[in-house]
């Protein structure tokens, strides 16, 4: 073998080599990309949810739940602030002093001045009208948070009970889409069969090929709607973004007439409403706000009791006139204020009198409400029999005509319309289930029947 040669078979060589490297590291790539892929699906977590547990784990993570019940733990401690700047309180001290060498002459007598110290104990209490008033207003702000606490429950339930039911309309409006895509291919597929036979014409075949095409994109942006509602439960739940949900409530069970009805002939009991309740610990408010300007005219009432022990740390015992128990008590009473006090009263009075007028203000307000929401869940109701009605007629019609369309009795402008109309009919079916639903949501957040007493919020104990 000559040099040239050689030098061919050695350059053969290492491209055989270079390749051989190029296709392992290109397998090693694809392990590493297959093993990626892999860790990334294990990392997705899959929750599968019933509407009762869903409102249960919006309970348990939501931040604004979590906020409302500090705010009850905030007004628990506030209150027994108030309760104990009433109770007696009790002070330790110590007090040194050196006079250096100092000796007081009395008389002609040296009393030694020796350095000292004074233990003191001393109980107190003090007692207002205003502290009184006081700790009654910081009940009101309790019973205040406890309601705002029940509300926010009752928002939440709420919240997740409307994602939930849109996401499932959403979810049955795709079935029904791509129901009626696949009828509509299935024409399609036959009208062009005609065609190539001569037995229709290719206008007929394009007609339905434009319906495809529109029906495909309403499918596209439904799906892109949809997801956009499961990443609004994700929020709503507090899960991460890497979770996915798979709701296993039925639209049928959320539905459920037999309790609309119920709910519309118990009439509104205003006394459960929240906002109502608030009002009303509102107007406690303001009339102890009318107590506590009277109390500017009440006396303040102090009992004191000090003990003293004096020591000289072994020394001679100095001049010494600190008493080792004292018991002192005052009464003092504001005598005049120059007319400060009774303006007080009365800008208290004129606060109370319009928190009265915007309590029969909102209690009126609050009736219309439940007449109206009323209203709008039996037209609801109504319009969903129709509706329901309605869609089944459609169905029927577009079966009939199809079955038509076969054999020739039916044109193709008949198909198209009764197609058109189908979908009309659904998207009408799901918007009145919708309405339904929400309408029921709405007038049971203005009955507030439930209470939410008995629900225990992360970081409280159970009653």
């Amino acid at each position: 073998m000559n040099y040239y040669n050689k030098l061919l078979l050695r350059k053969r060589m290492r491209k055989i080599s270079k390749r051989r490297i190029i296709g392992c590291a290109a397998v090693v790539m694809m392990l590493l990309y297959g093993s990626v892929m892999c860790a990334q699906t294990d990392t997705t977590k899959l929750m599968r949810l019933s509407l009762s547990e869903a409102q249960q784990y919006a309970l348990e993570h939501n931040y604004t739940l979590k906020n409302a019940s500090l705010d009850v733990q905030k007004a628990e401690a506030a209150r027994w602030e108030s309760i104990s700047s009433m109770l007696p309180q009790l002070t330790g001290s110590f007090d040194y002093s050196n006079m250096l060498g100092y000796e007081m002459n009395m008389n002609g007598f040296s009393i030694p001045m020796n350095p000292n110290g004074t233990y003191g104990l001393t109980a107190a209490v003090a007692l207002t009208g205003a502290q009184v008033v006081g700790a009654m207003l910081s009940k009101v702000s309790l019973d205040m948070a406890n309601i705002s606490r029940r509300q926010s429950i009752q928002t939440i339930y709420s919240n997740v009970k409307n994602i939930y039911v849109s996401i499932l309309a959403m979810e049955e409006t795709v079935g029904l889409l791509d129901s009626s895509l696949a009828n509509v291919e299935r024409l399609e597929k036959t009208t062009q069969d005609a065609v190539r036979v001569g037995a229709a014409e290719q206008i007929d075949a394009d007609k339905l090929s434009v319906q495809v095409a529109s029906l495909r994109n309403s499918i596209l942006s439904t799906r892109r709607a949809l997801q956009m509602l499961y990443n609004s439960m994700l929020l709503q739940l507090g899960a991460g973004v890497d979770t996915e949900l798979e709701l296993t409530t039925p639209v049928s069970e959320l539905l459920n007439i037999e309790n609309c009805t119920q709910m519309l002939s118990r009439g509104f009991d205003i006394n459960n409403n929240f906002n109502y309740q608030t009002l009303q610990q509102g107007e406690k408010a303001a009339k102890q706000q009318v107590t506590l300007a009277w109390m500017n005219y009440t006396p303040t009432v102090s009992v004191y009791y000090q003990y003293s022990k004096r020591t000289y740390f072994g020394k001679e015992e100095g001049f010494n006139m600190t008493p080792p128990q004292m018991l002192g008590a005052q009464v003092s009473l504001p005598l005049w204020k120059s007319g400060s006090r009774i303006a007080s009263v009365k800008q208290a009075k004129v606060s109370y009198q319009e928190t009265l007028n915007s309590k029969q203000q909102a209690e009126d307000g609050l009736r219309i409400q439940y007449q109206q929401l009323s209203y709008d869940l039996i037209s609801a109701l109504e319009s969903y029999q129709v509706q329901s009605k309605n869609l089944d007629v459609s169905k029927r019609v577009f079966d009939n005509l199809t079955e038509k369309y076969k054999y020739g009795r039916a044109t193709s402008l008949e198909i198209t319309n009764a197609s058109t109309d189908i979908i009309t009919a659904q998207s009408n079916y799901i918007e009145a289930v919708m309405n339904v639903i929400s309408s029921q949501i709405a007038l049971e957040n203005l009955l507030s029947e439930e209470q939410y007493d008995n629900v225990v919020l992360p970081g409280e104990k159970e009653k």
